[in-house]
């Protein structure tokens, strides 16, 4: 019995020890996360019912969020916003498997060739990026003029960046060549995981490769799936870099996004207080579709 008691609480101390030491190696981390992450989103949501400006800081309840609501602006972006999700996240998902399964058949060098070209927006420079295709847009000198006047497809030059009909889906095509390149990296590397046993062996019974993809693969990536679907759709809301470099939200509001209309009311007017209201309701919504996406992939498993 004491030889049970000593043990237990040598046991007890060892997983005393090892919680402790745990703890002072996430220290730095977690200390970073309240500071950078928690500290923030707090003030965020306390500063979102007072009148936040340079010159006053006084409690108006919920007057920020009715005037979100009847701000013709505000519905404008958010309806821009969503426009640019239920646009981006399906293309680029399958764009993205597409292009990941074509180069998963390839052999090894081929396969991180081709990984390393797609993957080359992502890590390049925003700004970068934005100038290139700024270029490629422009009204006199651009790529795109250019080569359709060329080929007869339209007689004169389009400002593509500069009309209303054109400037939103320019910043949707952009953003769909800078965020296929993770999933086809991730898509490559879902389908390496795949038992392929599993394969050949539906292939012998008669599957096809769309029954054996269906059944087999499929299910094997739909983790992945929910990953890429989940970041694309958080970078699609957040789609702030490209509007401030090309069209500064214009013409007329027409590529206003919600997190450029909150940097504009916040660091452009100075009304900190209505734009994390706004950026509450930005967050508010990102985890309603992220919880909605996490219960499709749930259920779609269960079938």
């Amino acid at each position: 019995m004491l030889k049970k008691n000593a043990y237990t609480k040598r046991s007890k101390a060892l997983v005393w020890r090892e919680t402790v030491s745990a703890y002072l190696f996430l220290l730095p981390a977690l200390i970073f996360f309240i500071g950078f992450v928690i500290v923030p989103m707090v003030l965020c949501l306390v500063t979102s019912f007072f009148n936040y400006t340079m010159n006053d800081y006084s409690f108006v309840g919920f007057s920020n969020y009715f005037e979100m609501f009847r701000d013709p602006v505000f519905k404008k972006a958010f309806w821009n916003t969503v426009v640019i999700v239920v646009v981006s996240v399906p293309t680029v998902t399958a764009f993205s498997l597409w292009v990941g399964s074509a180069i998963y058949q390839v052999n090894a060098v081929s396969r991180s060739f081709f990984r390393c070209i797609f993957y080359l927006p992502v890590v390049t420079g925003t700004v970068a990026v934005a100038v290139v295709w700024k270029w490629m847009f422009n009204k006199y000198t651009g790529l795109f003029n250019y080569a359709l006047t060329h080929m007869g497809v339209i007689d004169n030059n389009i400002s593509w960046l500069g009309d209303e009909k054109f400037a939103l889906w320019c910043i949707i095509l952009i953003l769909f060549t800078t965020s296929i390149g993770q999933p086809i990296v991730l898509y490559v590397a879902a389908l390496g995981n795949v038992d392929n046993s599993l394969v050949e062996a539906a292939e012998v019974d008669g599957a096809t490769h769309l029954q054996s993809f269906w059944k087999i693969k499929w299910p094997s990536i739909m983790p992945t799936t929910l990953y890429i679907l989940v970041i694309t759709t958080i970078n699609s809301f957040q789609c702030y870099a490209l509007i401030q470099l090309l069209t500064s939200g214009g013409p007329n509001h027409s590529t206003d996004t919600i997190m450029y209309y909150i940097y504009y009311q916040a660091f452009k007017l100075n009304r900190y207080g209505y734009g994390n209201a706004m950026g509450v309701i930005l967050a508010i919504i990102i985890a309603a579709f992220s919880a909605l996406q996490f219960k499709m992939a749930k259920s779609g498993n269960e079938d």
